[in-house]
């Protein structure tokens, strides 16, 4: 074997590519550096073919040229006479015939223009298996080691001289790499760029955590129990909901393992990150009241189920609890469910329900079901479809019918029902609280009268005691100015002489 010949088995052994790819890859080197250079001395055009000996493991160059009885164009064409000679006489005019060339006139141009085309095909053809062996692997869990860093991004090493570069942004804020530590990624995406690293790779996808839990719990391995949905905030929290496909296996027990084993060995992987593992429900009240763990929820409300809104009603306690860290807990709760969730505390609801039902209740509107805390707007649908459109006649509806007509719990049913009595005896408690309000007002007009009246007659006194020459002066239309000061007059000289007497009395004693 050749020198030639052994480079391809060793490069094929190496890289691992096949060996009619290479062959292939430098046959196509050869020819366009044998036609640029037999074109550069005109002896040829572009019929240059190139053929592989593999029994000499040689390369072989020939021009291909037509047989014409008189040649005009040396490039293509050859005398009838010569090919006989090549070939012998059984060459006619319009054969095609391969004249071997000297692959020792390619020169040292020629020899580094085929080995830069032969060194760009086989990374082509390198790319083109990284791209076809990885490419159905994207989100898998693979191993790798830190090999360098480039401005922020951490170039993994692989294996078999296969790199993977993590980007700055799908690494979490809290992991800090040391060069040659081993890293657990996963494959996020697969390229056949020609430029940088093939392969993405990712620490901050939630597909991690979904490996990671695969790889550590048996259950979810053997598909006994289901992953339904997985979201992170890299680094400081993630969730993750779990269904289980026996009765008897609980998922999220399966999950924690004993004494908290496996999600500890996954808490450890993720540097600390923070897991809630969510029991997943097909009914989204329910999956979101889940959802919100650690926090207790006292109720949810479909506000919008077109656009997947809802309200999730807690106590006052438990309010902070449920949005969380900078509404960390919410945020992801809202990811995981897919839903819009909004958290309203129980007290600030109860307030803005009793405000809406005072109006109502005044205004004597009916109160609509809807009004009702438990009721959802589909329930609500539900009862208008039967006739029930408001408390008032929810109040009177058996709770056997009610369990019928929204698929609920006896006690569901029953704590419905006595709500709606509340509403209704808040409201008749009300309305017997306006009569007596106006009894107690037609009491006042009637004192406010007898005042009037009394003020009267104090009047008519008061003018009979008006001295005679005042009430002809006031009967004489004389200004009330002067019937005033003629008054006061009187008075003053009323109150002297009440003076004088007294001090009279006091000199004789």
């Amino acid at each position: 074997m050749t020198s030639i010949g052994q480079s391809i088995e060793a490069l094929c052994s190496e890289q691992g590519l096949d060996r009619d790819l290479i062959i292939e890859a430098m046959k196509e080197a050869v020819r366009a550096a044998a036609r640029k250079q037999f074109k550069a001395q005109d002896k040829t055009g572009e019929s240059i073919e190139v053929e592989w000996n593999n029994e000499e493991g040689t390369i072989e160059i020939s021009a291909q040229k037509t047989v014409v009885l008189e040649v005009e164009n040396p490039s293509t064409e050859l005398a009838l006479s010569e090919a006989q000679e090549l070939a012998g006489d059984d060459v006619e005019i319009g054969d095609m015939l391969l004249i071997p060339l000297p692959t020792e006139e390619l020169g040292r141009i020629a020899a580094q223009t085929a080995k830069q085309i032969l060194v760009q095909k086989v990374r082509e053809a390198l790319r083109e298996k990284v791209y076809e062996e990885y490419i159905d692997r994207k989100g898998e869990l693979i191993n790798g080691t830190v090999k360098r860093f480039e401005r922020g991004d951490i170039i993994v090493d692989l294996g078999n001289n296969l790199e993977a570069v993590l980007p700055r942004q799908e690494q979490a804020r809290s992991e800090t790499w040391n060069q040659g530590e081993r890293v657990r990624v996963v494959i996020e995406d697969v390229s056949k760029d020609l430029k940088g690293q093939q392969i993405k790779v990712s620490r901050a996808s939630a597909a991690l955590l979904k490996r990671l839990f695969e790889m550590e719990v048996p259950e979810i391995y053997d598909d006994t129990v289901v992953i339904k949905s997985a979201v992170r905030e890299p680094g400081d929290r993630a969730k993750i909901a779990v269904a289980s496909n026996e009765k008897d296996v609980d998922p999220v027990g399966a999950c924690v393992g004993m004494k908290g084993s496996r999600v500890q060995s996954i808490i450890k992987e993720l540097r600390g990150e923070k897991i809630d593992i969510i029991e997943w429900s097909d009914e989204p009240s329910v999956f979101a009241a889940n959802a919100l763990s650690p926090a207790k929820v006292s109720q949810v409300r479909i506000t919008d189920i077109n656009n997947r809104k809802m309200e999730v009603v807690v106590t006052e306690d438990q309010l902070s609890l449920a949005i969380g860290k900078r509404g960390q807990n919410v945020r992801l709760a809202t990811r995981l469910v897919g839903w819009d969730i909004d958290i309203v505390s129980e007290e600030l609801l109860k307030k803005e329900i009793a405000l809406a039902m005072g109006k109502m209740m005044a205004s004597g509107e009916a109160v609509p079901v809807t009004a009702l805390q438990g009721v959802s707007t589909n329930q609500a649908d539900d009862l208008k479809e039967k006739g029930i459109n408001d408390v008032e006649t929810l109040a009177t509806t058996s709770v056997d019918n009610l369990v019928d007509i929204l698929d609920v719990s006896l006690d569901e049913a029953e704590r419905i029902i006595a709500s709606a009595k509340d509403i209704v005896e808040a409201r008749n408690k009300q309305v017997e609280t306006i009569e007596p309000e106006q009894s107690n007002d037609e009491a006042l007009l009637n004192e406010e009268s007898i005042n009037t009246a009394d003020n009267a007659q104090e009047t008519e006194n008061a003018q009979e005691i008006i001295p005679e020459e005042s009430v002809e002066a006031v009967n004489k239309n004389q200004n009330t100015e002067e019937v005033s000061k003629e008054l006061e007059a009187s008075q003053t000289a009323e109150e002297t002489a009440e003076e004088n007497t007294k001090d009279s009395a006091e000199g004789k004693e």
